[in-house]
Formats: structure tokens, C-alpha cells, sequence
């Protein structure tokens, strides 16, 4: 590639996994991201509007329908717990694009066609209301927590997104960590080429998505805490790697916590570890965030009010009164958790592509060098000059949503859909990886085609044919809080590891599966067998989460400049 002296870096997308919940959509201003309009054959009619209610309104009971206990058959007995988002697309072509489910006493609307997602998000409440999220609240209750952004409702969490918001909505805002960023990609990028050194062929890295989900826990906790926490290092700290394990604990049991009736929260052990993992989490928050309170105290008594030094985005909240120190306990243990999974899996999906796809690598690495040399640090002005790498994260989430599945419940009117009135209080689920995969919207939507995403569009390929196709970050005043730091830190590294390496997938890794553990993780097995199964699930000792047969598979990278790394 290009003119330059390349070695090979032979990568494995998985060996041991934690998998973390990139809790994305969040809320806040993506509205701009979206066009107000479509074409009028295209638009979305809100009720009382255009010719569509002119039509005879139908029975939403006339709909198809999944029995609770058929759909707790396909879950459990056909092995579709971690493959949600595969028996979503099934259903879609037995059904047709809306069907209804039902989850315990509550009644689903299942919507996987755009036109309408339009229709539910374009009739948001005022305060959006996404999923009760009633086994998050079980846990904050029990321990007498404060709710955070994702738990609270209504105007309390108006008035919390309003605080979590300044610092961290705005691209000028975001902008304000590519210094702090490029500090944890210099590290990540030494440890690449420890681990590489240390192969037995001097180019491999057995698990580059451990290692990517390790660099953005870092990087976010060194956002939110301003504080450095080892991922990094050869030998991480213990309450590190204990914080890292119960993520995957507190996800992993969840699964079964949500489907599992109440009842069997004493007999099996699920309900247990998810709570004991959550504790873990928040002791590790509580931690962090101790030791900010501390240090603001202590230069409140030395310098008083005036000589206090805002620096970073906790800093912020407690000084200036934004938060209390419990409502910050509530509230940054869950953005942490939504600030890793996003960048970790996206980072990790993207390498796999374009290892598959050199010509689209290529041609990656041709723009990089163009905009920054192979020696410069990039810049967050520097990506106003890389649309491809932008549409390579966009092509990226399109083909893996990090939540697959959201869901709004309208809790202040009827809504129509379709022609259908549904009562308020109805909660539609949306299938965003079944919508993303929609072949009307995205022409040859398995493929990778990050071009389809650029308005120089390559002759022959198809653009995108609906704005609400791929909406990753969600939609309206709670869409992704972090998506800017998320955007740049996705960016920031890809264009680093494309400055100094070609990757390419090692000859023995096959191909990679979804698998849904709330958030989409790469799997090397195919999910549902009866190996995938007890690989998958959180060992009763506690031992770290492992995804089976994915150690073998590895990514090797080459050196494009090794002048330049060191």
C-alpha cells in the first residue's frame, strides 16, 4: 500500500471478551443529523395530516401477533436469546414490517421498516420516555441509589440531561479532548506493539477487540474522571480489571434477568450476579468520583472560590453546582458504560472490514496521507478533509447498531402508525439492525460499501434511500449524549492505525457473527449452538467472560512508517 515499506500486523478480532453495554441512543440534538423532510412520496404523515387519514383507520389487533409463550420458546429451546436481532429479521419475513409481542404483561409493537421509525420518533413526547428500564431500577432501589440519565423520567431527567449535556453535546465541545485522546492513543499504540513484539511471529495481535475495549475505557474515564486507570499498561490494577469483569457480568446475566419471570430470581443465579455486578460498577465509580470531590475540596480550602482550576468534565459538574456528589454517583457510572461499548465494538467491526476489503482500506489510507503525512498527529480539523473515514464509521454502525433494539413508549397521546391508532402508552420496539439491513433503503445492504454514504458517490453505487435507515445514535432531544466524543475517538485512533499499519485478518480467522448481549459483540461460533451457549455464559467463580475459539484468529499489522512509531 502506497509507496511505503510495510510489515504485517495479523489480528484477532476476539480471544478473551468482556462486553460492556455502549448504552447509545442517550439523548440530545441529532435532529440536526436528520433532514426535516423527505420527498412527498416518502414523508411520514403525522395524524391529522395529508392524505393518508383519509383512509379507513384499522384494528392494531388485527396485526400479527408472537404469544408469550411462543416467543419464550424461540428465546430459550430455539436459541435466539443472544440472537434477538436474527429472529427480528425472521420475523420481518414472515410478517411483514409490524408485528406485535408481548414482554410479561406489556404488549410490543415491532416496527422494522424506516417510514416507521419516522412516524413513531416524529411524534416524540416532550420528554421522551425509551423503556421503563426496570431491572436498572431494581438495582439502584436496592442499594438506594439516585437514578442517572437512563433511569430517570419526565422533567427530572430534563433537568439532569440539561447538566450532563454542557461539555459534551456540542463538535466545538468534543474538540476540547483530542489532546487528552491522542495521550491514550500513544499509549494504546505502544501496548499494539508490545503485544506484537511479543508473538511468536512479531506481527500478530491475538485480540484486538479486548484491546480496543480497553483503550476506550480509558479513554472515557479519562474524559469523565480525569484520571488514568491502567488499561493500558502491562500489568493492570486489580479494581481495574475487576470493574472490567463485572461489566460483562452485570450485561451477560441481564439477558436472562429480562426474559426469566421474577419468580426464578432465587432459584437460578442470574439475578445475583447481575446485582453483584452492578455493585462492582458502582464502586468503581464511587471510587473515581471520591477522589475528584476530594481534590475540588481540597483547592476550594487552599485557594478559596475564586482560584479553583475547572479543568475537566466532572471538575465541571461539582463545581459549578451542576450536580451533587450523588446525583454524579448516579449518574457517571452509567455514561461510563455507554462510553465503551460504542467505540470498542464500532472500532473493532471496522478493522474486520477493512481487513476483508483492502481496495476500501487502500483507499482509507490514501485519503489519511493526504490530509496528515505519516508522522502527524491528527487534529479534530483535520476530519473536515476525510469523508471517506467518516464513512466508513457510518457504514460501520449501519451494519452493526450498537443497540440493536430501542424502543419509545408514547405516554401523553394516541398515536397513529400506519394507519393504525394505537393508545398512549404503547411501547414500540424498533429493530435497528433489522431496518439497516433493509435492501429498499441500502442496496445490497450485507455488503460493505462505506461509498454509498458519500454525496461524490462511486458510479454504480447506490446512495441511501431513507434518513431513517441508520439512525445509530438515535433520534430527537434523547439521542447519544457522547456521540461527538465517541465520533472523534473512533476517528482519532482509525486514522492512527491507518498512518502506520496495514491490517489484514489471519488466514484461519473465519467469518464473524453478531451476537447480542444487549449491544452487538463479534463471535467467531455460531451463536445458539450448544458450545455458544456455555461459552457464553458468566461462570459462577467469576472468571473473565470468554468468547470461545476466537483466541486462534488473529490480525496482523505491518509498519507503513516505523520510523514514524517510534
Amino acid at each position: 500500500m502506497a509507496a511505503l515499506g510495510c510489515a504485517r500486523l495479523r489480528w484477532a478480532l476476539l480471544g478473551t471478551r468482556v462486553a460492556g453495554r455502549g448504552l447509545c441512543p442517550l439523548g440530545a440534538r441529532a435532529k440536526a443529523a436528520i433532514p426535516a423532510a423527505l420527498p412527498a412520496d416518502q414523508a411520514a404523515v403525522a395524524p391529522g395530516a395529508g392524505p393518508e387519514d383519509q383512509r379507513p383507520l384499522r384494528n392494531w389487533e388485527e396485526l400479527p401477533r408472537i404469544g408469550e409463550l411462543r416467543f419464550f420458546f424461540q428465546l430459550f429451546a430455539q436459541g435466539y436469546v443472544l440472537r434477538l436481532h436474527d429472529l427480528q429479521m425472521r420475523n420481518k419475513a414472515k410478517y411483514g414490517p409490524m408485528w406485535l409481542s408481548n414482554s410479561g404483561p406489556r404488549l410490543l409493537v415491532n416496527l422494522a421498516s424506516a417510514p416507521l421509525l419516522e412516524q413513531v420518533m416524529r411524534q416524540d413526547d416532550k420528554y421522551p420516555t425509551r423503556d421503563s428500564m426496570e431491572l436498572w431500577k431494581a438495582h439502584r432501589d436496592y442499594q438506594s441509589l439516585a437514578y442517572g440519565p437512563f433511569t430517570t423520567e419526565g422533567h427530572q431527567w430534563h433537568q439532569l440531561r440539561h447538566a450532563l449535556n454542557q461539555r459534551m453535546l456540542k463538535p466545538a465541545e468534543a474538540a476540547l479532548y483530542t489532546d487528552a485522546l491522542n495521550e491514550v492513543i500513544d499509549d494504546f499504540i505502544t501496548r499494539l506493539n508490545q503485544i506484537r513484539a511479543e508473538s511468536a511471529s512479531g506481527d500478530q495481535v491475538s485480540d484486538m477487540a479486548h484491546l480496543f475495549y480497553h483503550f476506550a475505557l480509558e479513554a472515557i474515564c479519562y474524559i469523565l474522571f480525569e484520571k488514568r486507570i491502567g488499561c493500558l499498561e502491562t500489568s493492570i490494577p486489580e479494581d481495574t480489571v475487576n470493574f472490567i469483569r463485572s461489566v460483562g457480568l452485570m450485561f451477560q446475566n441481564s439477558v436472562y434477568a429480562t426474559f426469566l419471570p421474577k419468580w426464578t430470581r432465587p432459584l437460578l443465579p442470574f439475578w445475583k450476579r447481575y446485582l453483584d455486578g452492578w455493585d462492582t460498577i458502582f464502586f468503581f465509580g464511587k471510587k473515581l468520583i471520591d477522589e475528584k470531590f476530594k481534590e475540588v475540596e481540597a483547592q476550594l480550602q487552599t485557594a478559596g472560590p475564586d482560584g479553583v482550576q475547572i479543568s475537566g468534565y466532572l471538575h465541571f459538574l461539582l463545581t459549578s453546582g451542576q450536580l451533587s456528589p450523588r446525583e454524579a454517583l448516579g449518574s457517571l457510572p452509567e455514561l461510563l458504560l455507554a462510553g465503551v461499548d460504542t467505540t470498542s465494538n464500532t472500532l473493532a467491526w471496522a478493522l474486520y472490514h477493512l481487513s476483508k476489503n483492502p481496495e476500501i482500506q487502500e483507499a482509507l489510507h490514501k485519503e489519511v496521507m493526504d490530509v496528515t503525512g505519516p508522522g502527524k498527529v491528527p487534529q479534530h480539523k483535520d476530519f473536515t478533509h476525510m469523508p471517506l473515514l467518516k464513512a466508513a464509521i457510518k457504514e460501520t454502525l449501519r451494519l452493526y447498531p450498537v443497540v440493536p433494539t430501542n424502543s419509545r413508549i408514547i405516554t401523553d397521546k394516541e398515536v397513529k402508525i400506519d394507519g393504525y391508532v394505537f393508545p398512549k402508552n404503547t411501547q414500540f420496539v424498533f429493530c435497528h439492525y433489522v431496518v439497516s439491513r433493509d435492501p429498499t433503503t441500502f442496496p445490497d445492504p450485507e455488503s460493505f460499501r462505506p461509498h454509498r454514504w458519500l454525496r461524490k458517490n462511486k458510479a454504480g453505487v447506490p446512495g441511501v434511500q431513507h434518513p431513517f435507515g441508520s439512525v445509530p445514535f438515535g433520534y430527537g432531544v434523547r439521542s447519544c449524549l457522547g456521540r461527538r466524543i465517541a465520533e472523534l475517538e473512533m476517528q482519532l485512533l482509525l486514522v492512527r492505525l491507518m498512518q502506520h499499519y496495514r491490517v489484514v485478518l489471519a488466514p484461519e480467522t473465519g467469518e464473524l457473527k453478531p451476537v447480542g448481549r444487549i449491544v452487538l459483540v463479534p463471535s467467531k461460533k455460531e451463536p445458539g449452538t450448544e458450545e455458544h451457549g456455555k461459552d457464553h455464559l458468566q461462570k459462577a467463580n467469576g472468571q473473565v467472560w470468554k468468547c470461545h475459539g476466537l483466541q486462534d484468529s488473529c490480525l496482523r499489522t505491518g509498519n507503513r512508517d516505523l520510523d514514524g512509531m517510534n
